[in-house]
């Protein structure tokens, strides 16, 4: 089997595992933020992590399958490990990009939920105060 066959295996199975976990990561975790943001509504915070999974596996499993080419041949094991090195680095970077996107998205919606508690009072009003003459 030819050495760039034998790279391009290990990093295909090496990035989409990891795509699949921060996947995960960022489903099960991210369910709670999206819970808090949609008052408890389960079903509702179930669905919109739904979507935004199947969006983040569409994201970068594509970017992984663009990014599977390469135009130099590798001629010994070290060349396995350079390209290797290079490709699951930027795999790394990208998906460590899109978890932050993806935490910074979740805490904004979660920020708007809580402005949107803190405008309305406590207690309904109860009655008016005539303005005083200065």
């Amino acid at each position: 089997m030819d050495r760039t066959v034998i790279a391009y295996v290990i990093y295909l199975a090496v990035s989409i595992g990891l795509t699949v976990w921060v996947a995960r990561t960022l489903s099960r975790n991210g369910r709670v933020f999206l819970s808090d943001v949609l008052h408890g509504n389960e079903k509702l915070a179930d669905a919109v992590n739904h979507l935004l999974v199947v969006g983040f596996y569409l994201v970068n499993l594509g970017f992984v399958a663009l990014y599977l080419s390469d135009d130099d041949t590798i001629a010994d094991t070290r060349g396995i490990f350079e390209a290797l090195s290079t490709k699951l680095g930027v795999v790394l970077l990208v998906l460590g990009v899109m978890h932050l996107a993806n935490v910074f998205v979740l805490n904004k919606i979660r920020r708007r939920g809580l402005m949107e508690r803190e405008q309305l009072p406590p207690v309904p009003p109860q009655g008016w105060v005539a303005p005083t003459g200065v």
